[in-house]
């Protein structure tokens, strides 16, 4: 006859470690890329008209990427992209729900460790007078004096706990980037308010040479008018010319505060507050002969968002595996240890002390098919966010096609806008020249006049153009949050 013993609770917690290497549920793999070609499409035969782009891609390194906006050398940019970082809402908002998803992480981590509860009670008691025939005749009353201590410990012996902790872990490091992706987004909101302000002040200077040259132009043609040479109709085309021009002036204005306004709020100040500041005009930001952008894989690797969807994917595969350890039982150990007595006097007393102590095990044999449902749902939701984490990346691509586009041909709409104002120009000094002499027509110098500037003031749409799609191609790229000093 076999004799039967029964585990000791030492033998038992050994024995679930040792099958507490079973982790039910899929292990996290990296999804493969939707892009399957290693360069931008926009880099290969982008020549305009015969002429190169002002563009040599070169290799991408951490740092340059990381601080791209000092390849502008704009110490008012650097200036405002720094107190941006410090003070924007959008940033703080991004580092607290870092905060709460490591708490959250810690949160599960806990459930891999014994809980252990404290309690205390006094009672009195009394048996019923009407308790039936049969039972003992009521008692006097009675005092329950009782403290001690109550243990439980859920071995994880299938990985449910390890699994709800690496989705965490998924949870946080997704946190971290979508920080990251916001940082990206600020530091390009930033560059691209400030070229667009500089923009708006250049144009503005240009509009009051602009109404300058025309009030001379204008204060010629009286003279000539006055002497006989010219008409009073070519005074008031004149006169109207530059009432056009002096029209221009306030949407300019408008456009500069805005720009200073928007500025302010992403700094996390008042929509005033940088007015005196950026008063002054300065030129656009220069952008850089060449610009690193590197491979796609590259890509991958550094855009945050891209970064962040393959960890929702992780964070999706694990959770299948908390879902499906509710199929398998589940162990734990529990215990106590107190004092009890009817004595409050006798309560220390070794005499009064109680304990116990011994493994449970809880199976869910019947639900049903919940458990497989919710299974089920699990997996859609990793199906879910592998469809997600595709988009993103082609999204991302395209993104920086895009830019990249956009920035070859305005560098090429630029340098168009550039020659004809030259040839305006020239065009303008001979039609003048004319007009004094007697022998030309004051429309040619209306019309080449007006010409001339809508060219210039194209020009330097142009030129904001051009930052602001390099700015555009920075951020797609996903520059502007590692640190300088990352290898």
């Amino acid at each position: 006859m076999t004799r039967f013993t029964h585990p000791t609770p030492a033998a038992l917690v050994a024995a679930s470690i040792l099958v507490g290497g079973c982790t039910v549920g899929p292990d996290r793999k990296a999804p493969p890329s939707p892009v399957k070609n290693d360069s931008f499409a926009s880099l290969a035969g982008s020549d305009v008209d015969g002429a190169a782009p002002e563009l040599k891609p070169v290799a991408t390194s951490p740092a340059t990427m990381a601080a791209w906006w000092t390849v502008f050398r704009d110490p008012t940019l650097d200036s405002l992209i720094a107190r941006a970082v410090a003070g924007n809402q959008d940033l703080r908002i991004a580092a607290a729900r870092v905060r709460e998803a490591r708490a959250l992480r810690g949160i599960e981590a806990a459930a891999r460790l014994p809980t252990v509860d404290a309690k205390g009670s006094a009672t009195r008691l009394r048996d019923s007078e009407n308790s039936g025939r049969g039972f003992p005749a009521p008692s006097d009353p009675q005092n329950l004096f009782e403290v001690g201590l109550d243990a439980s410990w859920e071995i994880d012996v299938f990985g449910g706990v390890r699994r709800a902790v690496e989705a965490a872990d998924a949870d946080l490091a997704a946190a971290e980037e979508s920080r990251r992706d916001a940082l990206v987004t600020l530091v390009a909101e930033v560059a691209r308010n400030y070229a667009e302000l500089r923009g708006f002040q250049q144009r503005i200077d240009l509009n009051g040479r602009t109404v300058q040259a025309q009030r001379e132009t204008l204060e010629l043609t009286r003279s000539l008018s006055q002497a006989g040479i010219s008409s009073q109709l070519q005074v008031e085309q004149a006169a109207a010319q530059l009432a056009s021009r002096q029209s221009q002036l306030p949407p300019l204005r408008v456009g500069e505060r805005a720009a200073a306004y928007r500025l302010a709020v992403l700094l996390g100040q008042e929509p005033g507050s940088l007015l005196a500041e950026l008063a002054t005009t300065a030129a656009i930001p220069v952008p850089p002969a060449e610009l690193p952008v590197g491979l796609p894989s590259d890509l991958l690797r550094r855009r945050p968002d891209i970064r962040r969807a393959e960890l929702d994917i992780a964070a999706a595969t694990a959770r299948i595996g908390v879902a499906t350890a509710d199929l398998f039982p589940r162990f734990s150990l529990t215990g106590s240890f107190g004092f009890q007595s009817g004595e409050l006097d006798a309560l220390p007393d070794m005499n009064s002390r109680f304990w116990s102590i011994g493994p449970a095990v809880r199976w869910n044999l019947f639900d049903a098919g919940r458990v497989r449902n919710r299974i089920e749902a699990a997996s859609a939701r990793e199906e879910q966010a592998l469809a997600a984490y595709e988009r993103t990346v082609l999204t991302a691509f395209e993104e920086v096609e895009n830019g990249l586009t956009q920035f070859i041909q305005e560098q090429a709409r630029r340098r168009a806008l550039g020659e004809g104002a030259e040839a305006s120009s020239r065009a303008l000094q001979l039609a003048t020249d004319r007009y004094r002499s007697g022998i030309g027509d004051f429309l040619d110098v209306l019309e080449t006049q007006r010409a001339l500037y809508d060219l210039k003031d194209q020009h330097v749409q142009s030129e904001i153009g051009v930052t602001r799609s390099l700015i555009a191609v920075y951020k797609a790229l996903g520059g502007g949050w590692e640190t300088p000093d990352c290898q």
